[in-house]
């Protein structure tokens, strides 16, 4: 056994020997082929081909490239950046663009500033960063693909917000000029602008380049414009619509107190004077219009039995029929204050005579004028003597003026006698001879005509 691994030693030295040989046959013929020197960047590598090449094996040249410029390769798996954005970059051989062995100061990047296609980048030219010179992005020193894409990263001194609003500088401005500001997405935000908030400045409402912290409630930019100070909260927008600050959109009608007719038309202030949230409003007409009521109370509260709400003076519901005195005939046309002498109202009289003078009777006929008018007509006569009195009156009786028998002025009631001596005393010829029972002889007829019982 010690024979035969001494052998098995001896052997694989011998073959190793061999291939040592050859190698350094291979590195020798390959130096002695080399087409020339490589670039500068490469120089460290050039006494060893293999790093480069592969022998008899043109195919692995590109593999052995991206082995070594791992973020080219990146790119190319990606398709990102200048060459992963190529034409068939996945495929494409490096050597159809990079060739070395033509010195230590040969170009192979073959790079030219005014005829680069930037568009091939991950960063366009768009706009204004079209007449950019190159330096003012790339700095010195720093690999193109390293260049800053963010707008921050070049813009940050010129940033006014000072980094309040973020990095993110697209998002308001363009690429036309810095200064001009794009439609930012504003409904993107707790406030979304509606109505006039569309025209109004920014600035107007971030104060001092402020972004973060502002108030969305109205009265945090509106306080000063509150005409109402305070007193109706800071619930604006319950009243206020944001196209036009001056227009009310309230409903009172869902209220306890739906505005009617003049109503409609009194400003706020004239009812809410105090705190619109803690002092709560009585709904009697009188918690408003105590000042107005000429009852002086008299009538009580409820003051919308009689007037409406178009026109205060106006008396338009007041049923006076359920009162002691129903407006019937001419009184139902009748202006209240020729009954109603004074604003307390419950205080007319009912009697006839103390609105109608009796000029004509002068109290003869006494004060219950309405035994013989009507309110149909003043001069219409009514009164039945024959049912409504003790003395229905007959023959020449019926042709008197009542006058003629009631001669009494300024009577409270009217007790006449019914025999016929009371008013015939000074016709009696007979000078009381014959008595006072006149009616045994007489008759109504005619007094000279002489009964034939």
């Amino acid at each position: 056994m010690g024979r035969k691994f001494a052998h098995a030693i001896a052997a694989g030295l011998v073959i190793a020997s061999a291939v040592a040989s050859s190698l350094r046959a291979q590195n020798l013929l390959e130096q002695l082929v080399i087409p020339g020197p490589v670039v500068s960047g490469h120089a460290k590598y050039e006494k060893e081909c293999s790093n480069c090449h592969e022998p008899f094996s043109k195919k692995s040249q590109t593999r052995l490239c991206l082995a070594c410029h791992k973020e080219t390769a990146a790119d190319r798996r990606s398709a990102k950046g200048f060459h992963g954005r190529q034409t068939d970059a996945a495929t494409q051989e490096c050597t159809i663009c990079h060739t070395d062995h033509k010195g230590r100061d040969a170009d192979i990047v073959f790079f030219d500033r005014e005829t680069f296609n930037h568009t091939l980048t991950n960063f366009e030219l768009r706009d204004a960063h079209k007449s950019v010179q190159c330096d003012g992005c790339h700095g010195p020193n720093v690999k193109f693909r390293n260049a800053p894409g963010r707008c921050f990263d070049c813009h940050k001194a010129a940033d006014p917000h000072k980094g309040r609003l973020g990095e993110a500088c697209d998002n308001c401005h363009g690429e036309s000029t810095w200064l001009q500001v794009k439609a930012y997405d504003h409904d993107k935000t707790r406030f979304p602008l509606r109505g006039a908030h569309r025209n109004v400045a920014c600035a107007s409402c971030h104060v001092g380049e402020h972004y973060k912290g502002i108030g969305a409630g109205c009265a945090d930019c509106h306080t000063i414009q509150d005409v109402h100070v305070g007193r109706y909260g800071a619930k604006c927008d319950t009243c206020h619509d944001q196209n036009k600050w001056t227009t009310i959109l309230f409903d009172h009608d869902k209220t306890k107190f739906p505005l009617r007719a003049a109503h409609a038309k009194v400003k706020c202030d004239t009812c809410h004077t105090g705190d619109l949230y803690r002092d709560k409003l009585a709904t009697a007409c009188v918690s408003c219009h105590r000042k107005d009521d000429r009852h002086e109370g008299q009538l009580g509260a409820r003051c919308e039995r009689c007037h409406s709400e178009d026109n205060w003076r106006r008396i338009a519901f007041f049923d006076h029929d359920v009162t002691r005195f129903p407006l019937i005939g001419r009184h139902a046309v009748v202006t209240c204050e020729e009954c109603h002498r004074s604003p307390r109202f419950k205080d007319a009289p009912l009697a006839c005579a103390s609105c109608h003078r009796d000029e004509h009777h002068q109290g003869r006929l006494g004060s219950n004028c309405a035994l013989c008018h009507n309110p149909n007509g003043w001069p219409r006569w009514r009164f039945d003597h024959d049912t409504q009195t003790r003395y229905p009156l007959t023959g020449a009786h019926r042709g008197l003026n009542c006058h003629a028998c009631h001669v009494t002025r300024n009577v409270t009631k009217i007790t006449l006698a019914t025999d016929c001596y009371a008013c015939h005393q000074q016709d009696d010829v007979h000078r009381g001879a014959l008595g006072r029972i006149c009616e045994r002889c007489h008759v109504t007829t005619s007094f000279k005509q002489v009964s034939k019982r």
